[in-house]
């Protein structure tokens, strides 16, 4: 495996537009399914009060965060409603045999 690649899950672990959290090193990830098939990685903790967004709401590529209603873009990580102002940091994803594997790092 390269360095900084690792395997979060299998990608049927996700449903079609649905997130999932993710645990590595200590750190709290966001993993999302579009319905196209698609997969997106983000910080899995909101920027306004690091709540988790795998307990959220997917509305086509925006994760709605479960406790002020504040949204991002989780394909690039853009917040886009109040009452976060702060992006997500976001993370490569690559599908191998069937699982996800996110860059970080």
């Amino acid at each position: 495996m390269e360095e900084g690649w690792i395997d979060a899950c299998a990608i049927d672990d996700i449903e079609e537009e649905d997130v999932i959290g993710f645990e590595h090193g200590g750190h709290a990830y966001a993993l999302y399914r579009t319905l196209d098939d698609r997969f997106f990685c983000t910080d899995g903790l909101c920027t306004h009060e690091q709540v988790h967004l795998c307990d959220g709401l997917v509305m086509d590529t925006i994760i709605e965060c479960p406790k002020h209603n504040g949204r991002f873009d989780f394909t690039n990580g853009k917040a886009k409603g109040a009452p976060v102002c702060v992006d997500l940091k976001t993370y490569e994803t690559e599908v191998r045999d069937g699982r996800l594997f996110i860059k970080a790092g």
